[in-house]
């Protein structure tokens, strides 16, 4: 794997250069070149397959890779502060634990069955708080709805005062109405905790309403930039092979927009 660099004066949180990477004989990732900018919503955008979560997981440090990945704004040398929270959690549903639990389980170094510690238990309920779900505290962890367990993951990343945060599909399973309120949330959140927001989505008209920046890709980057800038037909047809009308993501934003 290629180095890490930190550098404290510049306004981008990652810079990829030339990133590679290869499953066997395959080429996941070709020469990606593309810049994450600080304190902004990021979304990388593309068709399945086209190594988005290959991406994600190099940058997180999770597979191999050829290049160079940079984040010059971390505030210690090496690499950021992460929080993650994934599209799905594979976990028994019939298992005993609350909400309280299962985020004290990820902080707490003695086993919760010797009780909570009260300082803990405290931080957690403020970060239910923040992501608008205190209610769910005592409820049991299995019995949620997918939009619950999103924001419950979003806490449990939150909990890891990230300096950046990385989500993998964060509307997916959620209602039109509910993956709405779950950007402006994260925006709301993003602000106030000055990270920078760095999301996997296939949703393009929410993409275009909450995103600030964008990165097409399809195993090499297409095109990056301002929603408006990339995300229009041409871009779109190079991206995702389309050979077939592409809706107007703009009309389609202020749509959103209105909804939400």
């Amino acid at each position: 794997m290629s180095d890490v660099i930190c550098n404290p004066h510049h306004e981008d949180a990652v810079i990829l250069s030339d990133v590679k990477i290869r499953l066997g004989d395959n080429l996941i990732l070709d020469n990606v070149n593309a810049r994450v900018p600080l304190g902004e919503s990021t979304a990388i955008v593309g068709p399945n397959g086209a190594g988005k979560t290959s991406l994600t997981l190099a940058i997180l440090g999770q597979v191999p890779y050829k290049g160079t990945i940079s984040f010059p704004h971390c505030a210690k040398p090496g690499k950021p502060r992460f929080g993650f929270v994934p599209q799905k959690l594979q976990f028994d549903r019939d298992m005993p634990m609350t909400v309280m639990d299962y985020l004290l389980s990820g902080i707490q170094i003695m086993p919760i069955f010797f009780g909570y510690s009260g300082k803990h238990r405290e931080r957690i309920l403020k970060m239910l708080d923040e992501v608008e779900c205190r209610q769910l505290a005592n409820r049991s962890f299995g019995a949620l709805s997918g939009g619950e367990i999103q924001r419950v993951l979003l806490a449990q990343a939150l909990l890891q005062d990230p300096e950046i945060l990385i989500l993998d599909e964060p509307t997916a399973g959620v209602d039109f109405k509910g993956g709405q309120v779950c950007c402006e949330l994260l925006n709301r959140i993003r602000k106030t905790r000055r990270f920078t927001q760095l999301m996997i989505s296939h949703d393009l008209a929410t993409v275009a309403a909450h995103a600030n920046h964008v990165i097409c890709l399809n195993h090499r980057v297409v095109a990056q930039g301002a929603p408006h800038e990339v995300l229009t037909h041409e871009v779109l047809s190079a991206t995702f092979g389309l050979h077939l009308g592409i809706p107007d993501l703009h009309n389609l934003a202020k749509d959103v927009s209105k909804c939400s």
